[in-house]
């Protein structure tokens, strides 16, 4: 399905499950697509929920906008794909960059959210060396591709021991990563180089909000969720044994019991 918006933007997005279920936007990292939630949407759809999973402008399907994409960008872009499918109250969640989208999302259209899922993600803003960093990564993309890339940060999208273990997984993730189109990716890191500081808006929000993170994450670890637990004020934080930043990818069964309990609560 592909809606077109007023920025002239088009996501390419999957809207599975029944239509009369609550709904529940999942949104991808980078550099991936929306198929690393198709775990999640199976176990969800199954309990009766509606889930929508785009691809983000510059991942997947969806077009690519070579320049920059803030997570304003978007947030918006999300917010204006629900519009258009009449959803006025969802459950918004994300891993990685797709966590830090999500709570834009909040900051930017409060209304539209009724719970957040804030997996292996920070609230905190970039600093200047990360924000170096990160215009660097941009030009590497555009200039090596994605496979150098890739090779190179396996070993923490995945815990090192499931890179080896569950090589199916660790071969899906590179796939997805290498699929990319760099200058999608590029954009994007761009983007998230300029990204601010959500703390305050998180530490107003009264919405439930359940905290994943994967026991063995390192580039987001357990004491940044912890610290993301204790500033919301009505949330429940699952750290997810055996899974290093993408624990819905490498333990999607203790994920998907994870969110079926958090969503039978709301």
């Amino acid at each position: 399905m592909k809606p077109q918006f007023g920025n002239g933007v088009t996501l390419v997005f999957d809207d599975l499950g029944p239509r009369a279920g609550a709904p529940v936007i999942l949104i991808h990292g980078h550099p991936f697509n929306r198929t690393m939630w198709a775990p999640q949407t199976a176990a969800l759809t199954a309990a009766g929920y509606r889930v929508i999973t785009p691809d983000l402008r510059g991942y997947g399907d969806s077009p690519v906008l070579p320049g920059k994409a803030l997570l304003a960008d978007l947030a918006d872009d999300l917010a204006a794909l629900l519009a258009g499918l009449g959803i006025e109250r969802v459950v918004v969640g994300g891993v990685s960059m797709g966590g830090q989208i999500a709570m834009e999302v909040r900051l930017r259209h409060p209304g539209l959210v009724r719970a957040l899922v804030l997996c292996d993600t920070s609230p905190v803003p970039e600093t200047e060396a990360g924000a170096k960093l990160r215009r660097e990564t941009a030009e590497r993309l555009i200039t090596e591709g994605m496979r150098p890339y890739a090779e190179e940060v396996i070993g923490k999208m995945l815990a090192p021991y499931n890179v080896t273990g569950m090589p199916e997984t660790a071969a899906r993730v590179r796939a997805m990563m290498c699929a990319t189109d760099p200058e999608g990716a590029a954009a994007a890191q761009r983007g998230r180089a300029e990204r601010p500081d959500y703390r305050p808006v998180l530490a107003g929000a009264a919405e439930p909000c359940l905290v994943l993170v994967g026991a063995d994450d390192v580039f987001t670890p357990v004491a940044e969720a912890e610290a993301l637990h204790a500033l919301l004020p009505n949330s429940v934080l699952t750290v997810i044994e055996g899974a290093g930043h993408l624990p819905g990818v490498e333990q999607p069964e203790a994920v998907n019991r994870a969110l079926l309990e958090f969503l039978a609560g709301l």
